[in-house]
């Protein structure tokens, strides 16, 4: 069965570029994100690496650690990062794990519906797929997200969306489409207007159950 919302994250132990983790030791009291590609030394994955490396101060500003899978080993990431670093001109200093086994990959169902694992698997028939998951301190996802192969990940918009979860995490609130941080956002519909106006203050009514309000600071 795949992951739901709210389940809570599967633990795991496994090798790393960082040395041996325990998933939910390392997640702590933090925001996670757990992101798969499919293999090292590959382009796309490249940009996206980088990407990640480039972004690190905001997800630290965010209490927020990432975690790469790959079903490479840490040997082979070791040599991969200097290529990453080299392009983004960041340091790769977040942990990217050892799933040769597949057992994270498969724990998580980051595998495509056609994949099969013969002995001699290669990228073309074992490989992840972009496969994004947001977990809270509670060890809970959040939000899942998949991309086929060929697509590379949108990082501003998984930065908007934990932007998002953070700000609505155990408040009666919601974001609108599009939104961003600095924009009005929702009031649920668990609290009524005047429970809504002592809670959040003013509250500009858009229809019955359509109500905005300022966004909370962080």
């Amino acid at each position: 069965m795949s992951i739901r919302i709210d389940d809570i994250a599967p633990d795991f132990t496994v090798d790393s570029t960082a040395g041996q983790l325990n998933f939910h030791e390392w997640v702590g009291d933090s925001y996670a994100i757990l992101f798969s590609h499919p293999k090292d030394f590959t382009p796309v994955c490249t940009t996206e690496f980088g990407a990640v490396a480039r972004l690190a101060p905001e997800f630290a500003k965010r209490n927020t650690k990432v975690m790469g899978v790959s079903v490479d080993s840490v040997e082979e990431h070791v040599k991969w990062k200097r290529d990453i670093e080299a392009f983004s001109g960041a340091p790769a200093d977040f942990p990217i794990i050892d799933d040769t086994s597949l057992d994270v990959s498969k724990l998580y169902d980051m595998l495509p519906a056609g994949a099969y694992l013969p002995e001699s698997r290669t990228a073309a028939n074992s490989a992840t797929v972009r496969t994004v998951f947001i977990i809270g301190p509670d060890k809970k996802v959040r939000l899942t997200m998949s991309y086929p192969m060929s697509v590379g990940r949108n990082f501003a918009e998984i930065l908007r969306a934990l932007d998002a979860i953070q700000i609505t995490d155990g408040a009666a609130l919601a974001t609108p489409a599009d939104w961003v941080p600095g924009q009005d956002v929702i009031v649920g519909l668990s609290l009524n207007d005047e429970q809504a106006k002592k809670e959040f203050g003013d509250i500009d009514i858009k229809l019955p159950y359509l109500r905005f309000t300022k966004a909370p600071a962080k």
